[in-house]
């Protein structure tokens, strides 16, 4: 499989969409319930509020790490915006969802401390986002090996 990669680099954040056939509670179930973001992301414990941590853990990252990330805007069903900072960085990630007919668009953000890293990190998102898509249709996660290094230069020559 070639996945083609969809994120854009606007000043120095980088956004990707998605697009579902769903209704917007349903999407946002799939960003913030934790039995279904451990379908492509992984699960999370802890009270859940704006101002306040949870450990997410990253099941799809060697080790399987937990980490802590703080919930900064919680707008039920229409936005999620989150933060964290590890040994790689500061990640600020804001998901805005918008219903039209029926269909709901995802649009992810990361806002980028530094466009440096872009094409290590992106492929990343793009990696996710698709197991989004692929944990809601009930298809096999994609598999990351098809995205790193291949969209490398596609993020790069955004910088």
């Amino acid at each position: 499989m070639s996945p083609t990669p969809t994120g854009r680099l606007f000043g120095d954040d980088l956004v990707l969409t998605r697009t579902f056939r769903a209704p917007i509670a349903d999407v946002w179930a799939s960003l913030t319930d934790s039995a279904r973001t451990a379908r492509w992301f992984g699960p999370w414990q802890g009270d859940a509020a704006p101002g306040r941590t949870i450990k997410v853990q990253l099941v799809h990252e060697e080790g399987k790490p937990w980490s802590d990330v703080t919930i900064d805007a919680c707008e039920p069903p229409r936005r999620l915006a989150v933060s964290a900072v590890d040994e790689h960085g500061a990640w600020h990630l804001d998901m805005v969802l918008v219903e039209s007919a029926g269909v709901t668009e995802l649009r992810f953000t990361q806002h980028l401390t530094s466009r440096e890293s872009v094409g290590e990190v992106a492929p990343g998102w793009e990696y996710y986002l698709d197991s989004l898509v692929a944990s809601r249709d009930g298809q096999p996660a994609p598999n990351f090996d098809d995205y790193y290094p291949a969209m490398k230069a596609h993020f790069e020559a955004q910088r």
